[in-house]
């Protein structure tokens, strides 16, 4: 086929949007080609089942979430920084989503593990797995904190990395059911954040 590499990133981005503003489940494969102006042929060709396509949404998230990361807490940033650059790269992406969408849709992961943990268990372990990372580079970072002196005495660092991810995903699922503006969602985990550091003042 020609243009392969840009017929499947259509498909993927486009899948993208049909599940943050819909669901998974009532996105059929019709809807996605519909969207991305391919023919079903085209479709199979790169993705021989929904499930392949909705593994293929999952890491396209996952992968902008660990630019806006990398991009907000590189090398010069000091411990503190890096563990609040994490509120700042959600709100960077769910005040994207909201000028995009108008309104929250809420975290694309959060959605689908809601919506297949349950239904789909080779997906739900696919969306586990991205937590799990995630979990793992915020423990790191928390850990690094703990090893400067800027986390509270008596914080665990591992203890700390779960509760941000949770906070996260909580205050993304209230701002969407109470259509809270997406302003609300990084102001809420910087100060969930900060309430852990020494020092939180003046930091960005």
């Amino acid at each position: 086929m020609r243009d392969e590499p840009g017929t499947r990133d259509r498909i993927v981005r486009s899948a993208a949007r049909l599940f943050l503003t819909r669901s998974y489940t009532s996105v059929g494969i019709a809807d996605v080609c519909a969207a991305a102006d391919v023919h079903k042929g085209s479709f199979y060709h790169f993705f021989p089942a929904k499930a392949d396509l909705g593994r293929a949404v999952i890491d396209l998230h996952a992968g902008e979430f660990e630019r806006q990361l990398e991009l907000r807490s590189g090398p010069a940033r000091d411990a503190a920084g890096e563990l609040l650059a994490v509120a700042v790269a959600v709100a960077h992406i769910q005040e994207g989503f909201e000028r995009r969408f108008g309104r929250i849709v809420g975290c694309p992961f959060g959605n689908l593990a809601a919506e297949l943990a349950t239904i789909d268990p080779e997906l739900g372990g696919h969306i586990a797995g991205v937590f799990g990372r995630w979990q793992e580079r915020l423990a790191g970072a928390c850990r690094r904190a703990a090893a400067a002196g800027v986390l509270r005495p008596g914080t665990d660092p591992d203890e700390l990395a779960h509760a941000i991810l949770a906070q996260t995903q909580g205050l993304i699922l209230l701002a969407k059911v109470r259509a809270s503006p997406a302003g609300e969602i990084g102001a809420g985990l910087r100060a969930m954040i900060a309430g852990y550091l020494t020092e939180p003042e003046g930091r960005p």
